[in-house]
Parts: structure tokens; C-alpha cells; sequence
């Protein structure tokens, strides 16, 4: 399924820190107008946590949004969010590169597939049509990233989904890295905001 960017803002216009929700009839200049940031962020506040590269990253991923279209099968979940700085400003042209296990739990090594870049817009909007990764062992689910503005220091870091069983095992799992999930028009959609 291929996504807009009109249709992303239009999901992450109206978000909160607790849901997402759709704005349909919206343009896109409305929609980066709306685009408020939540609750959570504030003057002041803590960076995103890093952890672990993991021993699948793969330089020079290409510059792509939609990484299910690389697999014919898995869940499809769209997710996105705001890079922003800790003044609570958003970072634009910031690169958000993201790289994941396909259904099976197996990551593409020998190429590109499940592996992508991006920069933020000018309001810090970065998101990915990908698919939910599958379990491999001794791993929950999660999502590896990058993120880095331009002339600063990278955050490497990975996100996890709620309510996974595996989160309470895996001794890289941390809350402050959970996903917020809701489902918008039959739509899985998830929201990390990203404080660098």
C-alpha cells in the first residue's frame, strides 16, 4: 500500500499523545499548520536514549519510504513521527534511516530490502510504510534506526511495539522506545517522536 504525503500529514495532523487520528478533507499547507507537537515534549527535555547498532546494519541504504514493497507478505504498519531538538523545535532535513527483520525474523543482507533513508520536511515529519518484523531469538519486536540533523552527532537507537510478550524477556527492550499504535482507516499506524 502506498502512501501520500498528503495522507501521512493528514494521520499525524490531528495526533496526540495518545491517539492518531485522520483528517480527511485537509490540505497539505493546513495540515502542516496543524501538525502540533505533544504533550510530552517540553523546553528542556531529555534526548532520545541510544542503543545498539546490532550486527545487521548495511551502509548506504537507498532513499525510499515505502520498505513493504519490498516483501510480498507481513503485516503492513505505517509509522512516523516529529524529529525534534530538546527546545522542543522541530529539526528539518534531518536523515531518519531505518533498517528491520522481515515476517520471518530474517534480515536482507546482501541488499536493500527493509533498509531505507529520509530527511525530515521543515516541520521534522519523517515516517516509512513498512511491515510489522517478525521474532527471531532472544529478540522482541523492534525496529532499528538512525537518526542524525545535519552537522550533528548520530542517535542510533531501536523502537519496540506495546504489548508484545517478548518486551518482558528482552534485555534491550525500554519503555522510553515504545511506539504509540492506533488504527486509523484499517490502518496500523505508529508514533515515536524523536528528541535529538
Amino acid at each position: 500500500m502506498s502512501l501520500t504525503r498528503r495522507a501521512v500529514f493528514s494521520v499525524l495532523a490531528a495526533s496526540s499523545a495518545t491517539s492518531l487520528a485522520c483528517m480527511h478533507n485537509a490540505t497539505g499547507e493546513q495540515l502542516r499548520g496543524g501538525l502540533t507537537l505533544t504533550p510530552e515534549c517540553r523546553d528542556g527535555d531529555e534526548p532520545t536514549i541510544a542503543q545498539t547498532e546490532g550486527p545487521y546494519f548495511t551502509p548506504n541504504a537507498p532513499l525510499k519510504r515505502d520498505l513493504a514493497a519490498d516483501v510480498s507478505t507481513g503485516e503492513p504498519v505505517l509509522i512516523g513521527g516529529v524529529v525534534l531538538d530538546v527546545r522542543c523545535r522541530p529539526v528539518s532535513r534531518a536523515l531518519v534511516q531505518l533498517w528491520q527483520a522481515n515476517q520471518t525474523g530474517a534480515y536482507d543482507n546482501q541488499g536493500f530490502k527493509l533498509r531505507g533513508h529520509q530527511f525530515t520536511d521543515d516541520m521534522g515529519l519523517w515516517w516509512f510504510s513498512t511491515i510489522v518484523p517478525g521474532l527471531y531469538p532472544g529478540r522482541t519486536r523492534h525496529i532499528h534506526v538512525k537518526v542524525r540533523r545535519a552537522g550533528g552527532p548520530v542517535l542510533t537507537t531501536q523502537l519496540y511495539f506495546p504489548d508484545e510478550p517478548r518486551n518482558r524477556s528482552d534485555s534491550l527492550f525500554d519503555t522510553r522506545l515504545l511506539m504509540r499504535f492506533s488504527n486509523v482507516d484499517e490502518r496500523r499506524l505508529g508514533r515515536f517522536d524523536f528528541v535529538i
